[in-house]
């Protein structure tokens, strides 16, 4: 627990079944608000058929929208924690840590980015879910000099490939010598390139 900001701690690592009941617990009532949002992050990631995630849920929202989302969510049943970040905020189904973030990377979540995500069924829910470029991207832009494991990363981009516009990915992380850096790993690897047939 952080004493500086009580009710604030680092959620465990929760199985797949508990992660799937929060993000149900969360599509159901912002899809019931009316609320335009998108899954991103772990859960995105497994619902496009990459590795399962052990981490928390992960929920884009446009930030005009984040403080009726978390009302809603809290509406339901969740318990809202106030973090020191300014680019999302956060609530928890029981000890699982659902992220609403509304500015990942310095860049903020618009009707462009959900407008281009898909409905997809993960676990009992059904939802949208970002494309996989916008999930390349947003995770590629993690990086920095102190987050540079790559090993997560190279496993998503092979199971992602075929649903990365990896010329897109390009472009929109130029700016990031550490992204500029995995796309040649993956390039040399022979992931970028969607033609080839999968190993």
């Amino acid at each position: 627990m952080n004493p500086a900001f009580p009710g604030y701690h680092r959620s465990m690592a929760a199985t797949i079944d508990q992660l799937l009941h929060a993000l149900t617990r969360a599509v159901n009532a912002l899809s019931g608000a009316g609320i335009k949002f998108a899954v991103a992050g772990g859960c995105a990631i497994y619902a496009r058929g990459g590795p399962v995630s052990h981490h928390d849920v992960d929920i884009f929202v446009k930030p005009e929208d984040v403080s009726q989302a978390v009302h809603t969510l809290a509406r339901s049943g969740l318990r809202v924690c106030d973090p020191p970040e300014d680019w999302l905020r956060k609530v928890y189904d029981g000890d699982v840590l659902i992220d609403v973030i509304f500015r990942p990377n310095n860049r903020e979540v618009t009707d462009d980015l959900l407008d281009r995500a898909s409905m997809m069924r993960i676990g009992p829910a059904a939802a949208p879910v970002i494309s996989g470029t916008d999930l390349m991207v947003d995770k590629m832009l993690v990086f920095d000099a102190h987050r540079l494991d790559l090993s997560p990363l190279l496993h998503t981009a092979r199971d992602v490939r075929e649903q990365v516009d990896w010329a897109a990915v390009r472009e929109q992380t130029a700016a990031s010598p550490y992204a500029r850096a995995f796309l040649g790993l993956l390039d040399d690897l022979g992931i970028t390139d969607t033609r080839r047939k999968a190993d």
